[in-house]
């Protein structure tokens, strides 16, 4: 390894009500792959892109190639070679290869597009990168794979010299893997500056020099690759304290009835053969990393999301579930975990919202009973304790947690039986955390079912009866909580099938 390329010294970053980044630092050197890691939420992204300008850091240094700079935007940080290879590919489907590459630089004669300049220079990028790809081929009758490698071809058209990989390999196959290893050791022997995001263990220990961890927007330390084991990282990753007590044992009795059972359920590359029971009065935990599958299984069961194949049963009988309105009549609900967008009407009242998923229920003929509504919507407010000066507010002007409440009101209206809850604390702040923990418990002991999907290691073990883990769209694992850890749960999360 030469010299050093990149120093980020004392990195701070707050978004109102966040710290999204607390004095960061790591530092890059010619020749090297670094590794960056630490879950969901850890701050990684938030530092990358602080580095290449999308985000304004709020204190803090960036020394590279020796000098001090803070980019405007991502051009600048292309132009002066630190370029990123992001896990959603970027392209444009019905355009060549080569148009992809050198859209926006594209070389001119006389004033037009040199077609033949641009195809032989995409074919030297390919030739150095020892791919056999056609530049004249559409880039949507490529595979992911070779998808993958053009991004990395127009990465090093831009005379790279810092390369960010952001989970390069989520949809490569094992062969492609390797190809993109060997793409990765020739940049390294060229003296480039690589940062390599993975969650993936085995890849961090075949591919990269050291390991930089983050944790709740802190960097934990960095490590020597070969002087580390797969354990050492991921205590690094999941030593934050748990303020509460996880569950010790589950709350579910034997031969409790089974309520929903999916039978390899099938849906794209993000659920492939996926099966599981959910019991009457059981919360079920969904955990796994980014890009696992777990938010794809719970839209392909809701009918959000095309099914290619697999079954459900609802307390024993096998239902057509295509659309969502199919899932709402068979018990179903699911509160996703982007609630502004999916999940409420903004600038709609609380009683609007309430309403929205059961309103045949208030009308008679073809007018809404408004007081029926009013009244059924209070009844909810009070018992969730939401906090508002009257059902008539807009629910743009409530916070989080309470908004939250509403969606999850919405659907008891409903008389949902299962609730998917998909990330049902993100955003909200530690006390409407506790009470809406408070509000899943008091659900499942009236005997209402619920499949919790989190990112948080310390809500899955402190809320689940059972934990489910996924990796890569397959069921990896099954835990049941008297025996699950945060380190079981993790290596469950990055066991490659």
């Amino acid at each position: 390894m030469g010299e050093i390329i990149l120093t980020m010294k004392d990195i701070d970053k707050t978004f109102p009500g966040v710290h999204a980044l607390d004095h960061v630092s790591l530092d890059v050197k010619k020749g090297e792959v670094l590794a960056l890691m630490g879950e969901n939420g850890a701050g990684k992204s938030t530092l990358m892109k602080v580095l290449t300008g999308i985000y304004k850091k709020d204190s803090g240094t960036i020394t590279y190639e020796g000098r001090e700079i803070e980019f405007k935007n991502p051009h600048e940080a292309q132009e002066a070679g630190i370029v990123i290879v992001h896990q959603e590919l970027n392209m444009i489907g019905h355009l060549t290869v080569a148009q992809n590459i050198f859209i926006g630089r594209e070389p001119l004669n006389g004033g037009l597009i040199d077609d033949a300049k641009m195809n032989r220079d995409a074919k030297k990028l390919f030739e150095k990168l020892k791919i056999e790809i056609d530049p004249t081929e559409k880039m949507n009758l490529l595979t992911i794979g070779k998808q993958q490698m053009c991004e990395i071809a127009k990465a090093i058209s831009r005379n790279a010299k810092l390369i960010i990989f952001d989970e390069p390999s989520a949809a490569l196959t094992d062969a492609e893997i390797e190809q993109l290893f060997t793409i990765i050791r020739d940049l390294r022997e060229q003296q480039l500056g690589i940062i390599y995001i993975s969650h993936r263990m085995d890849e961090i220990k075949k591919i990269t020099d050291r390991v930089t961890v983050m944790r709740d927007g802190c960097n934990v330390g960095t490590l020597i690759t070969k002087d580390c084991t797969k354990d050492d990282i991921i205590n690094m990753m999941i030593g934050h304290v748990i303020y509460a007590a996880p569950k010790t044992e589950s709350h579910v009795k034997p031969g409790t009835p089974v309520v929903l059972k999916a039978e390899h359920i099938n849906a794209g590359r993000m659920v492939r053969d996926v099966s599981f029971e959910l019991h009457k009065g059981e919360i079920l935990g969904f955990s796994g990393l980014m890009g696992a599958g777990r938010t794809e299984t719970a839209r392909a069961i809701f009918g959000a999301d095309a099914r290619e194949s697999g079954d459900i049963y609802i307390n024993g009988e096998k239902v057509k579930i295509t659309r969502p309105e199919e899932a709402v009549s068979a018990g179903l609900s699911y509160l996703s975990e982007d609630r502004k967008q999916f999940g409420l009407a903004l600038k709609k009242s609380i009683v609007e919202n309430s309403t929205l998923t059961c309103l045949p229920k208030f009308c008679r003929r073809q007018f809404i009973d408004k007081k029926k509504e009013k009244e059924v919507t209070q009844k909810y407010v009070d018992m969730l304790q939401l906090k508002t000066p009257g059902v008539d507010q807009l629910v743009i002007n409530l916070s989080g947690g309470n908004q939250q409440k509403v969606v999850i009101g919405k659907w008891l209206i409903g008389d949902a039986d299962i609730l998917i809850f998909d990330e049902p604390t993100r955003g909200i702040d530690v006390g409407a955390k506790e009470e809406i923990y408070e509000l899943m418990n008091r659900l499942a002991d009236e005997g209402k079912s619920i499949i919790m999907i989190s990112s948080e290691l310390a809500e899955i073990l402190r809320m689940s009866d059972r934990i489910i883990v996924m990796c890569e769209g397959k069921i990896t694992g099954e835990l049941d909580i008297a025996e699950a850890t945060q380190a079981k749960i993790m290596n469950l999360a990055t066991m490659r099938n």
